[in-house]
Order: structure tokens, then sequence, then C-alpha cells
């Protein structure tokens, strides 16, 4: 029977009339937190975990950035607690006027609540939210804070957000400072496992933003075996561009240094040159990682731009062969670049939740002014490095004349309009780029069985031949030229180069391919490869060229790993899955605790083409009972010089790197 209209807004009305002022919920105090975390740290996995203690840290560097810290200690404590003590002013202990509570309660437990709002406080600083600190409470089971300040050591503890004791003076002290030690949530965050790697490179990288600062951390989890790193540099950004460049062949040993400390907006920039053929520009802001770049990065590369050219026709320094229209472009000086640039704002706008895209339109001027006369006076007393620099950006704009034809081939090939792709792309039903994903396959073979075993809907399949070229000792044209890198490009429908807003140059050029993650026609990016030593080294040449080329696929989270198991361990019609060692182990002993007389057979994969397209999707491609791993950048700079180590040309530097981290590997040859 149908219902007639009156009976449907009947219905309607009732259902209205149960949405009254009794159903308003009102989070109290850090509820909020609690209820929606990945609002405030990103998510409440191993990311979000770790970011509990830059939250902590970020608080003592700002007392450094007042000029009242000069050591900062951070331990892992045994029960995977975390404490980070500083010697700063101490976060005052008097009762707030207003809240008629103590001062240290007030900013520990409510949001928004901190000295970085008033400017005679401090002057700069990264956290201008007011929510760093409490937000690292309110995903605790409990907290403790300790101040030391005016003679007196003064101590309170919380509990997943709220006041669990009172304020208690419990001693006497001459030194100042703040420590506070936490327990993070076990109902917030399902596994909490601290990495040292992620803790110690983001430490290391606040030291060389504050020279002269001293960071430690100290890891104690292990009984007999504590771990202790310091950080400090007295050298600040020309210490953080060697340790960034250490892998590569310098192109100048003198680092080119920019500075000025007065005004309004305090610049500090180091720059060198290698003989390699990428750009790893780091930008901060307040000592934050604007990974976005931003106002102050397009700043920064237009003076860079205009300076070289500027003393490149002064000098008369561009020469071109007859028949070649050669104009150096913003491109070509930063083939080869490492450069940190670091500000300091009063009240940055940053874009979006993340903070890592600047968008005060004063300061790209203010930049590029000082930037500029920096460079050109470092340029006007080094000639012989100007023309080095100079001479390296002439072939960079040879090198991406000759690649312009291989990007006229890529848009010819019609990515953008949905015409013609890749040959042996086997693309999916779908076009709708959320649901989509392409798995990037080792070889025919297993690109074979990938075809038959996918879900045709909504999975592509690119078997790729051989190993790719290398993106981190390869030049544009070289790169573009390779037919496997052609056949990704294409694939992805991304374009490939800058990003068309990066310093407003490459609106200018004619190519019409420029990288558009707009465009993106899959949001999984998978790569698949055997599980074995080749299938490691291409996915690592893989990784390299969209690290180097395409970084925002995976800022943006569309690259992932997958995991094909190693093993397949059978006893009679009984069968499973091992994807490691001890996963083998475990279950060949519980087989044989179920049956001691059935044989037990171990089947080990040597690569994706041996499993018949069920058990390919079965393990590592049904998206109900894979697993994959997604590809994130902790550090960039440290993801930048680990790069450089395993794929640049320093064999010394790889040798290095294999050799400390793989301490658990038996007859190792190097």
């Amino acid at each position: 029977m149908m219902p007639t209209k009156q009976t449907k807004a009947a219905g309607r009305k009732k259902k209205t009339s149960d949405y009254g002022a009794e159903k308003i919920t009102v989070l109290k105090g850090l509820e909020a937190v609690r209820k929606r975390p990945a609002m405030y740290i990103g998510d409440v996995g191993k990311r979000g975990l770790h970011h509990l203690v830059n939250e902590v840290v970020d608080n003592s560097v700002d007392e450094a950035l007042a000029g009242y810290c000069s050591k900062i200690v951070v331990t892992i404590n045994k029960d995977d607690s975390i404490c980070v003590e500083d010697n700063g002013r101490g976060i005052p202990v008097g009762i707030h006027k207003e809240e008629k509570k103590p001062a240290l309660e007030v900013v520990m437990t409510v949001l928004h609540a901190g000295g970085k709002f008033n400017k005679g406080t401090y002057k700069v600083s990264g956290g201008l939210h007011g929510v760093g600190v409490s937000v690292v409470n309110a995903l605790s089971v409990w907290l403790r804070a300790e101040v030391y300040r005016e003679g007196k050591i003064s101590s309170q503890q919380y509990e997943r957000g709220k006041t669990a004791t009172k304020l208690k003076t419990t001693g006497k002290t001459r030194k100042t400072g703040t420590k506070v030690t936490f327990m993070p949530d076990s109902q917030i965050f399902k596994n909490i496992e601290w990495d040292y790697d992620i803790i110690a490179e983001r430490l290391r990288e606040m030291a060389y933003l504050n020279n002269c600062l001293e960071i430690q951390i100290v890891d104690e989890r292990e009984e007999g075996n504590q771990k202790k790193e310091t950080f400090k540099y007295t050298g600040g950004l020309s210490d953080f561009v060697r340790f960034l460049d250490s892998s590569s062949q310098e192109l100048h040993k003198k680092i080119i240094t920019v500075t000025k400390e007065t005004g309004e907006v305090p610049v500090d920039v180091a720059l060198r040159y290698n003989d390699g053929f990428n750009e790893n520009i780091l930008s901060f802001v307040n000592n934050i990682n604007t990974v976005e770049g931003g106002t102050h990065l397009s700043g920064f590369r237009s003076a860079l731009t205009r300076s070289l050219n500027a003393h490149a026709a002064k000098n008369n320094l561009v020469k071109a062969t007859r028949g070649e229209n050669l104009t150096l472009s913003g491109e070509d000086f930063r083939e080869g670049l490492t450069a940190i640039l670091s500000i300091k704002v009063a009240e940055p706008q940053f874009e979006g939740q993340t903070k890592t895209k600047l968008g005060n339109g004063e300061v790209k001027g203010l930049v590029d002014a000082i930037v500029y006369e920096g460079i050109q006076e470092f340029l006007e007393q080094n000639p012989s490095i100007a023309k080095q620099v100079i001479e390296k950006a002439l072939l960079a704009a040879r090198s991406r004349a000759a690649a312009r034809k291989a990007r006229e081939l890529i848009r010819r090939k019609g990515a953008f309009e949905g015409g013609s792709l890749p040959g042996k792309l086997a693309d999916c039903s779908s076009r709708d780029p959320e649901l989509c994903e392409i798995f990037l396959v080792e070889g025919d073979s297993a690109g074979g069985s990938a075809k038959q075993g996918r879900d045709r809907r909504f999975q592509a399949i690119l078997p790729l031949r051989g190993k790719v070229i290398n993106a981190e000792k390869a030049r544009l044209d070289k790169l573009l030229a390779n037919n496997e890198i052609q056949a990704i490009i294409t694939a992805l429908g991304t374009g490939f180069g800058g990003d068309a807003d990066s310093d407003g140059e490459l609106a200018m050029k004619p190519t019409g391919v420029e990288f558009d993650i707009t465009k993106l026609r899959y949001g999984k990016i998978i790569i698949m490869t055997d599980a074995d030593v080749d299938g490691s080294h291409i996915r690592t040449l893989l990784l390299t060229f969209l690290y180097r080329k395409m970084p925002k696929l995976i800022t943006s989270g569309h690259v992932y790993i997958a995991q094909p198991p190693f093993y397949r361990v059978r006893q009679g019609k009984k069968a499973q899955y091992a994807y490691d060692d001890d996963e083998r182990d475990f279950i060949i002993e519980r087989f044989e605790k179920e049956n001691k007389t059935q044989k037990i057979e171990v089947q080990r994969y040597k690569g994706l083409g041996e499993m018949n397209p069920d058990q390919l999707w079965t393990t590592t491609m049904d998206p109900d009972r894979r697993s994959l791993l997604r590809v994130s950048v902790e550090t960039e700079g440290e993801a930048a010089k680990v790069f450089g180590d395993l794929m640049g040309s320093d064999v010394e530097a790889r040798r290095t790197f294999i050799t400390e981290h793989a301490k658990f590997v038996v007859n190792l040859d190097i």
C-alpha cells in the first residue's frame, strides 16, 4: 500500500520533533579532543602518536626562540612514557585571575590557553593556537608536570585531561624550567610503540634550525643498553646543508648564506650546489616544516632566479650556439640545489589545520628582497662559484630543451584527454579516481597473474619490464626518454614536472604537461614487486622516481607497497600463507601440534609469477584480506638524505648506510 501525501508529511513531522534542544551535546573541557583526536593530531596511528612528542618539545623550543632555554632532554622511559625537560623559565604556577586556578592547570586543561597569544611573552612561536600540551594531556592516561621556578619545585598530575591532584610544592631548587612526563592512552592509540629514529630525526632537525640549542634524546627501554644522542650545531643551517648533502659531490665547498635578523621577518638561508640533478629545498616557518611551501618559498625561488640571471647577464656568462634559443629558468637554477630557508613570522597564517603552507602575502616580497640582495653580494665576492653555478644551469637548460620532445610525446599520447594509454596497461572499468587503484607490477609473468586475478571494475595493472632508470642520477631528458617512466606518467594522468603554482614560471612553458594532482586517475598507486633482492631494488627505484619527480603523490597519501607472502605452508588440505620467517615457524608449530603424523610442505615464493591468479588475489590484491603499507615522509630532510645515500653516486655513503642498517643480516656482501 502506497502512503498518501498526508501520511508522508506526518511521518516527517514526527521525525523532526525528535530533534530538540535536549539533542544538542556540549563537550566540556578536553572531551572534544578525546572524541575527535584526529582533528588535533592528524590520526591515531604511528604519526599521531609521535606528534604528541613534537607538541611538548615545541613548547620548549618556543622558550629557546624567546631566548630563555638552552637545553632540552627527551627521554623514552622503560614503561613507554615520555619525559620532556627544558631549562626555560618554567610555566607560571600563580593563580590565574579569571579562571581562579593555577596558571599551570589552565595551560594543561584548557584549549587555546597559553602565553603565545601575548606578543610580549613570545614574539614568534610554532603553535599559535594554544592547543599543544593540553591535547597531549587529553590523550594521555596520565600526565605529570613539574615546574622549577622562583626557587621552588611545583608539581601537578592529570588523568585523561582532567586534574587529578592539586598543585603541590615538593621541594626547593636553584634551576628553572619545565618537566612534562606523559603516558599515551591505549584507549586512543591501539599500538603504543615509539620509533627512536622518528623522534631523533625531528630533534636533530630542530637543533639545526636553532643553532647552539642543545637537544638530547635518551632511550631507556632496553635494560643495560641505554641509547643516547646529543644534537647541537653552532653552524645552524650551514651544518644542515652539509648533512643533507653529505652523499653528493659538492660543486663548491663554500656554502652560500643569507641572514637578516632585523626587521619584521627574520630570514635565514643556506644553500649549496652539487653535481646531481635533483633539487632539495626545505622551508620552515617558526621551526615548522612547510612541506607545501607558501609565500616565503615563492619569494626565495624568485630571488634565486633573478639574482643568478642578473649576474649572468652582467658578466656575459650565457653564450648560446648558432640556432639555439637559450633562456635560463628557475627550474635550471634549482638543478642540484640543496637549500634551507627558515623564517620567523609573528602572526603566521597557515593554510589548513596541518600548517604545511604559509599564506602571508606580505612575506613573499620581504623574503625576495632579502635573499636577492644577499645572493647578489655573494656572487660578486665569489665570481668563480657564480660561474660554476651558471655553467651547470646552462647544461640543465640544454637538457630541458631535449626533454621537451619527450614531454611533447607524453602530451600527444593524450593522458589528459582520456586518449591513448600505454598498450600494456590493463585498465579498470571505473572512472572514479577515489575507487580506482593501479598496480605497478614487476615483469610480464607477474603482470599476467595480476591481470587474471584482479577485480576489473576498479583495479588496473601496469607491468614494468626490468629495472626502471634511477631518477637520483639521471638528467631530465634521459628520464623522460625511458619507456617505463613514460608509461607510468601517461597511465597516472598527472603530467610531469613542477607544480603550476610553485614559482609562477611554469605557466609560461608551452609543454602542457606540468604536474597536476587533480588529474590523477587512480586513488591508490600500489607498487607490487617480488619478495626478493631484485624486487626490493625495483621498488626502491620506483619510490626514488616518485619521491624526486612526483612528491605530491606521496605526501598526499596515494602511494602504497603491496605485501605478498614469502611462504605457503601446507598440511594435507590445510594451507596458510606466511609473510615472514616467524609467522612461517608459528604456522608449522601449530600444524605439528594438530597433526604430528602428516607431512608439512613449505613453499618459498621467489616471485609473484609463481602464484596462480587466485592465490595472488587472496594474499595480495583482495582489499578485504590484503595488507598494504602506505608510503609517507616523516622527516623531509632525512628522507632526501636516505635517497641520496642509497641511490646517489657516493659509494662510501651507501656502504656506511648498509652496514649501519643491516646489523642482523648474516654474510652481508658489500
